[in-house]
């Protein structure tokens, strides 16, 4: 019986990526009980619930980037497609239109990124980092221009108070079942990309892709396809953080989501997903997400300056990528040895 539970533990912790997820987890909880002997605050009903909400960009663009790094690629635009898209939706909704018509306009405009990026790093096989660098400046031209280089009035002075009372309540204000919809929408686009990732061919394709390139076109995986379904889910997670955005502010501003594609690397990275592609679990991100905003949650709590939140940030995304390396080195030792 105890040998049965030992396999079993280890075929787990065997599972490509587990063991990094797990440790981001442990580390969640160190870190927020720590936080909660130091403010007893951070225990509250009230404070899990806003964390759990402001958690939810970072989950989502988490989502987004991480399937771009299992490829062995990266989205450097995705924090720009944020901001075009709460410029979008605002500017749309501030002219009088229809808050429904809007978010689908703006969801084309975003999955054209998407597009455009898959194209370019998986069909012209232009360096992703260049590539995206592109459509980066590009996305935020566009969130500029489109309402003339000044973020947009409140949404309510063309959709009206009460559309735009429901529009902010579904995306940021509102709660269903006492939690905050915001981090309900965020679980449910969790769920349906971890079981796209972790139980279908698609998902498979990804992980052949970031592993090995060359043994995944000779397996028959369209490399431009998968690439490009990747950039897709990303270009899509970053509208929906757009939104958000929008919702929170009640209207749309030009910088939204600055900086954002950083900080979803961050949370892939903190989640054991390998910036060297081939490796990670979504829900590694779920946990780097978790841990980002706990740190970010506690520091503000101890009324530690910005400067120290972000130092502790960048130093555990490095150990997290040396972690990475570490062990991908032992592996390919092993490899060598067999």
């Amino acid at each position: 019986m105890e040998a049965k539970k030992a396999s079993s533990l280890r075929r787990f912790f065997a599972i490509r990526g587990m063991s990094a997820a797990m440790i981001s987890f442990a580390a969640l909880i160190v870190i927020y009980i720590g936080f909660g002997i130091m403010n007893p605050v951070m225990f509250s009903g009230d404070n899990i619930m806003n964390l759990l909400r402001a958690m939810s960009k970072y989950l989502l663009i988490g989502i987004g980037q991480s399937y771009i790094l299992i490829t062995g690629n990266i989205d450097l635009s995705l924090g720009a497609v944020v901001g075009m898209s709460a410029m979008m939706a605002g500017t749309l909704m501030t002219h009088g239109v229809n808050p429904v018509v809007a978010c689908l306009i703006t969801l084309v405009a975003c999955l054209l990124v998407g597009v455009i990026n898959g194209f370019l790093v998986g069909q012209l096989k232009l360096p992703p980092f260049i590539a995206t660098l592109g459509t980066m400046f590009a996305a935020r031209g566009v969130a500029y221009m489109v309402n003339g280089n000044r973020n947009t009035d409140a949404i309510s002075s063309g959709i009206g108070k009460e559309a735009a009372d429901t529009f902010q309540d579904i995306f940021y204000y509102g709660k269903t079942f006492g939690i905050y919809n915001t981090f309900l929408i965020a679980m449910v686009i969790f769920a349906a990309f971890f079981f796209l990732l972790s139980r279908t061919r698609t998902g498979r394709h990804i992980y052949a892709v970031g592993s090995n390139v060359d043994a995944a076109k000779l397996s028959g995986v369209s490399v431009f396809g998968t690439t490009t379904k990747t950039y897709l889910v990303s270009a899509f997670c970053a509208f929906v953080t757009g939104l958000i955005l929008c919702a929170q502010a009640g209207m749309g501003n030009m910088e939204a989501g600055n900086t954002y594609e950083m900080y979803a690397v961050a949370a892939s990275v903190i989640g054991g997903v390998s910036p060297l592609g081939g490796t990670g679990l979504l829900l590694g991100t779920l946990g780097g997400a978790a841990v980002w905003q706990t740190l970010e949650n506690g520091l503000n709590m101890v009324h530690a300056p910005v400067g120290i939140q972000r130092l502790a940030i960048g130093i555990i995304v490095v150990f997290a990528v040396m972690i990475d390396v570490v062990f991908r080195s032992g592996a390919g030792k092993k490899a060598a040895k067999k």
